[in-house]
């Protein structure tokens, strides 16, 4: 009787779930999101959280993941490093996310990713495309976009296909503008050819004048940026002012609709690799998605940030799904690891135990004369 007892006591252990990861409850998901907020580079941080939010407005509009509702906290990381850890801590052990997505930034992503790390937090989407942020391998994080590395080479190409021989870096004095000009020098290199000239900002700074003021002085066919909005309108600004007729290539992270309006009538000309669909096209299925569940949710301004945004979402919510009813921070991972070649409508994804890296996905984009992108 009593063998008995504890037969039918040990098979109704073994139906009862094991203990959740923090962040899920009977109802919720709750994910974080550590990003910039203010200051001059906060457009990246609202562009990307707006295009999560439209996203899992439209999950938890369908009934969530398993019945789970998608909830979103964000911490502001100001885009400085020395309060990018407090921002990741605050998130994993006073919000007590299950997980993290959307990020921004390469400087501030490498202060980050000690705390995910240690923590053993799985962290989807980095708004930034820098091989410190990829190389080593971390199984915690999922890259969603294609490299700096990647869009120099593809900015270089079309510099190069049109005849630009001389071409110089204006870049960030930083992690991420390193990035940037390392990835320009290897295309270059390639090619047989070097950096031309070159000048830095610092970060969250507009002071411009010494890095117009060295490289136009070499007369530059085309210049490589790799900065924020702010930083590189100013720039282009002051370069056009002293009389530069240089070709203006800015990498993905420079936000482009932010800086299209920042430079107004001046952005003619301007170019920007981008590494997610074009968000105002029609033929991309999830391009209208993103547009239709953008409108519902009130972000009527259509940008790259906001697509990028989407697509972090959808690749988590594709995870969450894969990982099964009772979801784990390492089942998760797993199920993350098993996404081959997987289909978000017309952009692909693809991971593994050893890559993490997504899509190499980039297009080039040029600003109109009325501040509106084209292909």
């Amino acid at each position: 009787m009593i063998a008995r007892a504890l037969g039918l006591l040990a098979a109704l252990w073994a139906c009862v779930p094991a203990a959740a990861d923090p962040g899920v409850s009977a109802n919720r998901i709750l994910l974080g999101q550590a990003a910039v907020f203010s200051g001059p580079a906060a457009q990246l941080g609202i562009q990307m959280r707006n295009g999560i939010k439209a996203y899992f407005d439209y999950v938890n509009a369908h009934g969530g993941v398993y019945g789970r509702k998608l909830d979103l906290v964000t911490e502001d990381d100001h885009y400085e490093p020395a309060l990018a850890p407090a921002a990741s801590k605050k998130l994993i052990e006073e919000h007590k996310v299950f997980a993290l997505l959307g990020y921004v930034g390469t400087p501030t992503g490498v202060a980050h990713l000690p705390v995910v790390t240690q923590a053993k937090v799985p962290l989807v989407g980095m708004f930034t495309g820098a091989e410190a942020l990829r190389t080593p391998l971390n199984r915690y994080v999922f890259h969603v976009r294609a490299s700096y590395y990647d869009e120099t080479e593809k900015i270089v190409e079309q510099v190069v296909s049109t005849g630009g021989k001389k071409i110089s870096v204006f870049y960030q004095n930083d992690a991420y503008g390193e990035a940037g000009r390392k990835g320009t020098e290897i295309a270059l290199t390639k090619r047989g050819m070097k950096i031309f000239s070159s000048g830095t900002v610092e970060r969250n700074t507009l002071k411009v004048e010494q890095a117009v003021k060295s490289i136009n002085s070499t007369e530059p066919d085309a210049i490589v940026m790799v900065g924020a909005y702010a930083a590189c309108a100013e720039f282009i600004k002051q370069m056009r002012n002293a009389g530069s007729g240089a070709t203006f290539y800015n990498v993905s992270f420079v936000g482009s609709k932010a800086l299209a309006d920042a430079l107004g009538a001046e952005g003619s000309g301007v170019a920007v690799s981008q590494v997610v669909p074009f968000p105002w096209g029609t033929a991309v299925p999830v391009v209208k998605d993103y547009q239709e569940q953008s409108h519902k949710a009130g972000f009527t301004d259509y940008n790259f940030s906001a697509m990028e945004g989407f697509l972090t979402a959808k690749v988590m919510v594709e995870g969450l799904r894969r990982a099964g009813k009772n979801p784990t921070r390492e089942g998760l991972v797993d199920a993350l690891e098993q996404m081959h070649d997987v289909d978000l409508g017309g952009f692909y994804v693809s991971y593994s135990p050893n890559n993490h890296a997504g899509s190499r996905f980039v297009d080039l984009t040029i600003i109109g004369r009325n501040g509106k992108f084209l292909r």
